[in-house]
């Protein structure tokens, strides 16, 4: 008998949220949502619907990731530590090649916030559904403004006509009035042996380095001498791209990727938590108070500080990269 099988893939760095997230803390540890952080709350939102939870991840956030299952699953659960980050079609592979080849994978990130359970559960019954036809399903999100943080999925009905990449603000524009693009949300539904076949047939080196890699796993623990022969590449330039046995479910349930500041803003300014008049403040050990200012984003966390235009937060990315060169000690 098959199972539904979550797949969590928490092995993202997190560099756009420093300082809040460090190595020792990426951000879907950081608990900025009434006591909870973001792979908590994936928890909540998956586990009443799948059977068995198997997290993908590295090892800074082994024992973060093993004491949230500890606390808050009640389902199986497994973990695979990667020796090394390989991105997601190498992740998933980890993950199918460890189940059952008839077993349904609901693969999603650690960090989204989704609402409207009942949306979010019709939308997984009809990917199930696909699923179990052997097509490789993934979850596009109707857009409710013109965003270029997302990748887009250009749809018919249930049809994928193209993907596409981040737009520019005038692209992205044109996507919305369309009506027939959704946001890429990076949530997938497959069976694991549909997701194997397509990866063997695209990109069978990053299959058979994978095997090799799992032919050695005693433990949770993945060997660092085999990883490094694996190709780093996305499960969508490596398969979803190819592939013709690719169908698009339609979300219409409340979807928030919060990987950037500006993105965190969106979602807590309807929540009255840590905006202030236009501005973001958030701030572990420091109190903050801001006069004269607007649209600015003042994130403390131990000895950091960072002010910066909110609308500039993808930036936060570069001052991470440079901090890793010259200052190691405020981002680990």
């Amino acid at each position: 008998m098959s199972n539904k099988v979550h797949v969590i893939l928490s092995g993202g760095s997190g560099s756009r949220l420093w300082p809040l997230s460090k190595k020792s803390r990426t951000k879907q540890y950081i608990p900025l949502f009434d006591n909870k952080n973001l792979f908590e709350i994936t928890l909540d939102n998956n586990q009443k619907f799948c059977d068995k939870i198997l997290v993908v991840g590295n090892i800074d956030n082994y024992e973060l990731s093993l004491n949230a299952l500890q606390e808050n699953v009640t389902n199986t659960y497994q973990v695979i530590v990667e020796a090394l980050s390989k991105n997601t079609a190498a992740a998933i592979a980890f993950a199918a090649l460890s189940l059952k080849e008839n077993d349904l994978m609901l693969v999603t990130p650690s960090d989204h916030i989704i609402g409207d359970e009942k949306a979010y559960e019709k939308a997984l019954d009809e990917a199930f559904d696909l699923a179990e036809k052997d097509y490789l399903v993934t979850f596009g999100i109707q857009p409710i403004k013109p965003e270029t943080g997302y990748g887009y999925i250009q749809s018919e009905g249930s049809n994928v006509v193209a993907f596409h990449e981040k737009p520019s603000k005038d692209k992205a524009k044109s996507f919305v009035e369309a009506g027939n693009y959704l946001w890429n949300s990076g949530i997938f539904c497959f069976k694991a042996k549909t997701y194997l076949e397509e990866l063997s047939a695209f990109r069978p080196d990053i299959l058979e380095a994978c095997k090799s890699v799992m032919n050695l796993k005693e433990t949770d623990f993945l060997d660092a001498v085999k990883s490094k022969k694996i190709p780093s590449e996305s499960i969508d330039y490596a398969v979803m791209e190819h592939s013709k046995k690719i169908k698009v479910v339609k979300g219409t349930f409340e979807w928030s990727d919060l990987g950037s500041f500006e993105a965190l803003y969106d979602y807590f300014s309807s929540k009255n938590a840590y905006v202030q008049d236009s501005n973001l403040v958030i701030a572990e050990t420091a109190h903050v108070e801001l006069h004269g200012l607007e649209n600015t984003m003042v994130i403390q966390s131990g000895e950091a500080i960072l002010v910066m235009p909110i609308e500039q937060s993808q930036e936060v990315k570069k001052i991470y990269q440079r901090l890793l060169k010259t200052n190691t000690k405020l981002v680990e």
